[in-house]
């Protein structure tokens, strides 16, 4: 039996489930002191059982500085105050086992905080203890500390700036890939390893029911730390081919599956956020026989719309390329493996801004977009406000923003490569992350019903019209939408289970496929522009299962698709 088979004679129940990614700092704030917490979550939990979700993942809600939003964890066993306590943590699990649905915990464990105590405790002397739990490196030969170029390799930081950062008590550097507040942990140390596994399993004998590992296909590096080729028209270098799906990567997973999940009982989850991975390594991360994760985030498709320059040089989208990216994906990962399906979270702009039409065709767009993603194979995820059709955010100035990538960009651009500060400011408005990062609009009230003090940064402006409220009361309703495409998966073992064929792959605005299982055809037709698109004749038509426009009871649909139209048939 291949190992497609072995999945569809017993699929895992996580083939049929829909993921909610919760922000918590922008969820929902219930002390009213402008950041959302725990006890808004819990206030939330009805919404969310309402739009029919089976998983909530949490980002991070640990002790931490918040240099990088909670993503800097200080202490992986105790809540920020920011959020709340272990107990309204026990309390929101418990809400949410209670209304059947799990909760996954996001894992960050390439790096730590440098407030953490294994780092004080590994920067406090060249001989202590801890000090092989990150990388420590002399300045480069020929060098003193601190001077221009003494950094050990010429890796550049995700974050802006070098990815190394000189401690002066010690007189070396400490390799940081994200901020310098951001140390990576060294996972050549099995004590390092060890201690992971030991705070992954105190979360699971709490209840939880799983965990979403943050960059996990970057824990293994290179030891060497070899220079990397420096991009055109940037300042560093590029190291990922040292520290990408490394050379220990497939042993490292292997041993926390071991050590971590082997002989648990429960239904549990683990997600492997991997920037970088390819096809041929997805298939070994999520192969079930291998034992690392069940599946993997990968990136290649919301790089399309980048320029030459990077993610802070917008071209927008061409949907070919998309299709092809998705088509890739969906084939490579056929027999063997799983996806996860996404266009929104907390590190990428709003979809409907991002690919769609947020003024005219917002409602048409937003659930265009979702029955796309969602009639893929797959795992679908929905991201805070995506239910609601939540847009980009009309930033005026770089006081506005929040999020430390964009801000560290914004200065090194204006500043160390002169770039025109407006121009880098139009690419901020429509990729920043902060845009994903607004509060959650509830309601038409004040700061949109997400709290009652002065949120930690501005509620989108157009709240009033946008809205949770307003939306589950409209006739047009994203929230209806997505609750019908969520019943659709956990009705239909089509949707499921079902075989994947890409049709017209080289249309520049229709996005069409088909889904197969044992005789049944889903047939799945995108009109991805704002103009009437006629349907090619030979893609067939079928019995209306779920659309985004209200043609009442009517059997016949018109011969076009109109802007933004998307229909799911049974053929």
């Amino acid at each position: 039996m291949s190992e497609q088979d072995t999945l569809r004679e017993q699929p895992p129940w996580w083939t049929s489930a829909v993921v909610y990614q919760i922000y918590p700092r922008s969820f929902a704030d219930s002390d009213g002191d402008g950041v959302g917490d725990l006890g808004g979550i819990i206030n939330r939990l009805d919404h969310l059982a309402d739009l029919g979700v089976d998983v909530l993942w949490l980002s991070p809600i640990y002790s931490s500085p918040q240099h990088d939003n909670g993503y800097d964890i200080s202490d992986y066993r105790q809540i920020d105050p920011t959020f709340g306590t272990l107990e309204q943590f026990d309390e929101l699990l418990a809400g949410v086992h209670s209304r059947g649905m799990k909760l996954v915990m996001d894992l960050v464990v390439n790096h730590t905080s440098s407030d953490h105590p294994w780092f004080r405790e590994s920067a406090s002397s060249t001989t202590n203890p801890k000090r092989d739990w990150y990388w420590w490196r002399d300045a480069r030969e020929g060098f003193e500390p601190g001077e221009k170029g003494a950094e050990p390799n010429n890796w550049g930081s995700a974050f802006s700036g070098p990815a190394w950062t000189l401690d002066p008590n010690t007189n070396q550097y400490y390799l940081h890939l994200f901020a310098p507040e951001q140390p990576d942990l060294n996972w050549e140390n099995p004590e390092v390893r060890s201690a992971v596994y030991e705070m992954m399993t105190w979360w699971l004998d709490r209840g939880v029911d799983g965990f979403r590992m943050d960059v996990i296909n970057f824990i293994s590096k290179d030891p060497a730390l070899h220079d990397g080729p420096v991009p055109p028209g940037k300042l560093w270098g590029d190291g990922t081919q040292y520290f990408v799906s490394g050379p220990r990567i497939h042993e490292y997973l292997q041993e926390m599956h071991r050590e971590v999940f082997e002989g648990r009982k429960g239904d549990l989850i683990t997600v492997g956020e991997m920037p970088g991975v390819t096809i041929d390594e997805a298939k070994l991360f999520t192969d079930p026989a291998r034992r690392e994760v069940d599946m993997v985030f990968q990136f290649e498709h919301v790089g399309l719309d980048h320029g030459p320059g990077g993610k802070w040089d917008y071209k927008g989208l061409d949907l070919r390329d998309l299709k092809t990216s998705w088509n890739r994906w969906q084939k490579g990962l056929a027999k063997t493996g799983w996806n996860s399906l996404y266009l929104n979270n907390h590190d990428q702009p709003r979809l409907v801004s991002r690919f769609g039409d947020d003024q005219q065709y917002r409602y048409e767009s937003a659930t265009l977009w979702a029955a796309i993603l969602h009639l893929h194979r797959g795992t679908p995820y929905v991201y805070q406000g995506e239910e609601i059709g939540m847009t980009n955010v009309p930033f005026d100035a770089i006081e506005d923003f929040r999020d430390i990538e964009s801000i560290n960009h914004y200065y090194e651009a204006t500043g160390l490569l002169g770039h025109d500060p407006e121009e880098v400011l139009r690419n901020l408005r429509v990729m920043s992350r902060d845009n994903a990062r607004t509060p959650v609009q509830w309601s038409a009230e004040e700061h949109a019903g997400f709290t009652t003090g002065a949120p930690w940064i501005a509620v989108n402006p157009n709240y009033r019209e946008v809205n949770a409220e307003s939306d589950r009361s409209a006739d047009k309703s994203v929230f209806r939408f997505y609750q019908r495409l969520i019943e659709l998966r956990h009705k239909d073992e089509t949707v499921r289970l079902g075989d994947f064929s890409m049709l017209a792959e080289d249309h520049p605005s229709l996005y069409a496929f088909t889904r197969n299982w044992q005789g049944a055809t889903l047939l799945v037709l995108g009109n991805v522009s704002g103009k009437d698109l006629p349907v090619p004749p030979e893609l067939g038509s079928g019995e209306l299962v779920l659309g985004n426009y209200d043609d009442g009871a009517s059997p016949d649909l018109p011969p076009h698709l109109r802007p933004w139209e998307v229909r799911i048939l049974r053929t």
